[in-house]
């Protein structure tokens, strides 16, 4: 790996105007980073990768680079462009073991975090490093988020998400696991216990359903709750992947590495309006994932998922297929369905708290700062968007950072 590593860094032009930081959503330097790299200087590396994009060392991992650094890379026009994801989780990876991230200053205000994914890790890193006191609340025992229950193993190892902790540790950030908000603590609660602002990065953790007859039986299962503990299901020897998003292709490449031989995607359009990125459907193939395109399920029975074909009728817009049912049905023979189809949030904070607004998707509402419609609660990543790239999720929370710590001084101002 670390000849790779050098060979693709020495490749680097050292652009003086890089197309790879105007393809990086967070505008990664990279020509910057890979000369250090070379000069020997990995720490300041490694350092200067971290203060613009604290989840470095995941981004390089599952980012879709070849339609952001590397599909830019100018490289790329008339060859093979550098592979940038490579060489950033060699630098970022080895900062995160030796280098050492202490406060800058130590303020005594309090600020919650909760919900431990992309955007809650970003935020409570940031405001942590310029000295506030933060506290992270997370619902399940570990943190991670969608990073942990959500992107298999073999994507990204769970070894970093350790690491991650440790380092939040280190800087003094506070953790309490297993801790639900709404139902118990409420957001009225943390304000009553001092906390100066509160930070919702929840998630997207309800499965969306097709509401069609046979979805209750025993062998069908939602993405998002397979993808948490695969290890726990017995699917059989034949499987059918509902859905045709970057979710599914990850279903239906666990489902194989967990002992099922035959597993097809079902999609009720053509491969050119799939979802998922190019990338993630030719890994599936390569995987041995089969696809069963223009078949739109009607109902899920004991032997299989009824369905009937469909047809193109025109295009939209964007170039992605309209279609309908085109009268022919059949029967998809298999031993479990896991329908990925999407998610939604849950609601136990919005449900146990006052001024906290949702659209019509259930998604907070906030303003492209982050501030929600109750003064003081803020909100970035999927919880806002729905989901997105883990990138994305880097580049909104820093700006609500920010905000955040903007309001905290403006209210301390206003008191003094």
């Amino acid at each position: 790996m670390p000849d790779i590593v050098i060979s693709e860094a020495k490749r680097c032009l050292q652009c003086k105007k890089p197309k790879c930081k105007e393809g990086c959503p967070v505008g990664t330097p990279f020509n910057e980073v890979v000369r250090l790299l070379l000069e020997g200087n990995i720490v300041n590396a490694g350092e200067m990768l971290f203060n613009n994009n604290p989840l470095s060392v995941v981004c390089s991992l599952v980012c879709p680079h070849e339609r952001q650094c590397e599909g830019y890379c100018v490289l790329g026009k008339k060859g093979s462009p550098i592979l940038v994801g490579m060489v950033e989780n060699y630098i970022s990876e080895y900062y995160l073991n030796y280098a050492d991230r202490k406060p800058l200053n130590k303020f005594d205000k309090k600020v919650a975090i909760v919900g431990s994914g992309p955007a809650g890790i970003t935020i409570a890193i940031l405001l942590a490093r310029k000295g506030y006191d933060i506290t992270i609340y997370e619902a399940h025992d570990k943190i991670g988020g969608v990073l942990r229950y959500g992107i298999p193993e073999f994507r990204l190892p769970k070894t970093i998400l350790d690491k991650l902790k440790d380092k939040l540790i280190e800087m003094g950030i506070k953790i309490r696991p297993n801790t639900l908000i709404g139902p118990n603590i409420s957001v009225d609660d943390l304000f009553r216990d001092g906390y100066k602002a509160v930070f919702i990065g929840t998630g997207v953790w309800n499965p969306k359903i097709l509401k069609i007859k046979g979805e209750t039986f025993g062998h069908v299962h939602y993405a998002i709750d397979y993808l948490k503990s695969p290890n726990v299901y017995s699917l059989g020897k034949r499987v059918c992947i509902i859905g045709a998003g970057n979710v599914a292709m990850d279903v239906a490449r666990t489902v194989l590495r967990n002992g099922t031989r035959d597993v097809t995607v079902m999609y009720r359009k053509g491969p050119e309006s799939v979802d998922a990125d190019a990338a993630e459907v030719e890994y599936a193939k390569l995987d041995g994932v089969k696809f069963n395109y223009y078949k739109s399920p009607l109902e899920i029975l004991d032997q299989g998922v009824r369905y009937i074909d469909t047809k193109v009728v025109s295009m939209d817009d964007t170039g992605r297929e309209v279609v309908e049912e085109s009268g022919a049905e059949g029967v998809f023979e298999c031993d479990s369905v896991i329908l990925a189809i999407g998610q939604s949030p849950r609601r136990y904070i919005v449900n146990n708290s006052k001024g906290i607004d949702v659209n019509n998707r259930g998604l907070l509402v906030t303003d492209e700062f982050g501030h929600t419609t109750r003064d003081g609660v803020f909100a970035s990543g999927d919880v806002v968007t729905g989901a997105k790239t883990v990138v994305e999720a880097v580049r909104v929370s820093k700006i609500v950072a920010d905000a955040i710590e903007e309001y905290i001084l403006e209210n301390e101002t206003q008191l003094s």
